[in-house]
């Protein structure tokens, strides 16, 4: 087998990010993570909530996407790129499981999904090009935050929504995990003024996210 050009890499880049932001072109290797079919009934007000809050979810899986392909394109490390590009492909089961609640719930994706990708790509390309243990620790500290509001919206699903619930709960788990495998690979903690504008900004993606 051929070792990939420059231009194979390049065109391989494109692929990821197109199906980043376009709603169900990826193909998701397991099945939704929940213990029933049954589709929970919902009041319009309880649907329109909770597809506000998958919504929110689907964004920051998109933005998972973006900081993941952005530190790997600038990485330092082959085995730093290898690990973003590894774990940006386990977080496109969160990506699928996303969009397909949201399609269930007769709903859509963020429309600003392109500017969420673009803008969380070139964070992880900054992020990259300062150090591995500030890649890392910028991982780690996103996942330590995605998990806080995964957390947070879990709470606030309503009583009957168990289809949500087992997913986004599978998500967080997920999210832990690649936030100690950060940490473990030697990423560093972040300063505070650096982790109060991380939560800043995610707090002005959610309140958009949740309508648009």
């Amino acid at each position: 087998m051929r070792s990939l050009s420059t231009t194979d890499h390049w065109l391989l880049g494109v692929d990821r990010a197109l199906r980043a932001i376009v709603p169900h072109s990826n193909p998701s290797t397991r099945p939704l993570p929940v213990s029933t079919d049954i589709i929970p009934k919902l009041s319009i007000t309880e649907a329109r909530h909770v597809a506000g809050l998958m919504r929110i979810n689907h964004t920051g899986e998109v933005c998972a996407q973006g900081l993941y392909h952005g530190q790997a394109f600038s990485a330092k490390d082959d085995k730093v790129k290898q690990d973003m590009q590894h774990s940006a492909q386990e977080e496109v089961d969160h990506l699928v499981w996303c969009e397909i609640r949201l399609r269930e719930l007769s709903s859509h994706p963020s429309l600003f999904t392109p500017l969420w990708y673009a803008m969380s790509f070139g964070l992880g390309a900054v992020a990259g090009t300062i150090s591995n243990e500030f890649s890392l620790g910028f991982v780690a500290e996103t996942e330590a935050q995605v998990s806080e509001h995964l957390q947070d919206h879990i709470g606030q699903l309503p009583v009957q929504d168990i289809r949500s619930r087992e997913i986004l709960a599978q998500m967080d788990i997920e999210e832990l995990h690649h936030r100690e495998l950060a940490l473990n690979n030697g990423g560093i903690t972040l300063s505070a003024p650096v982790r109060h504008t991380m939560r800043w900004m995610a707090n002005v993606m959610k309140a958009t996210a949740y309508h648009l």
